[in-house]
């Protein structure tokens, strides 16, 4: 049996799942091949550190715990102050009433600023009222030239 031959079924050896005849012939290759036995070695103790990472330990009194703080969180739920509530309802309002303002004042600005462009551009337009000459014309007209 080759060496690549025994690394692909390697797994499958040390697990058990291969047939009787296949899992001989890999023993005496073991046997025979000292590379591939420690690799195989190698193998079971990687699986046997997985094997123990996947049952850790439980806790005995886990359910316990979890149990009574479920409970301290319903009985803590029930206790509703008037405070907190208050606080519930003034927190949006006011959020909701600062973006409002916010929105107002920048549409504000936005319109003085507006006002002031388009009183320069007048202003510009009656000192050179010639320097756009394709209002006047055609753009047929300026194309065919």
């Amino acid at each position: 049996m080759k060496c690549n031959t025994l690394h692909n079924k390697l797994i499958f050896y040390l697990e058990g799942d291969l047939p009787e005849k296949e899992m001989e012939q890999l023993r005496i290759h073991l046997s025979e091949c000292s590379e591939c036995a420690q690799f195989a070695g190698e193998m079971q103790k990687t699986l046997g550190i997985l094997e123990a990472e996947k049952s850790p330990e439980v806790n005995p009194f886990f359910f316990t715990r979890l149990k009574a703080k479920m409970e301290q969180g319903a009985e803590y739920s029930g206790k509703v102050s008037g405070r907190p509530a208050l606080i519930r309802i003034i927190q949006p309002a006011m959020f909701s009433l600062l973006l409002l303002t916010g929105i107002f004042s920048g549409i504000k600005i936005g319109q003085k600023v507006q006002d002031q462009f388009y009183a320069t551009i007048s202003a510009e337009e009656q000192v050179i009222p010639y320097l756009n000459e394709m209002d006047a014309e055609p753009i047929e007209a300026f194309l065919m030239e």
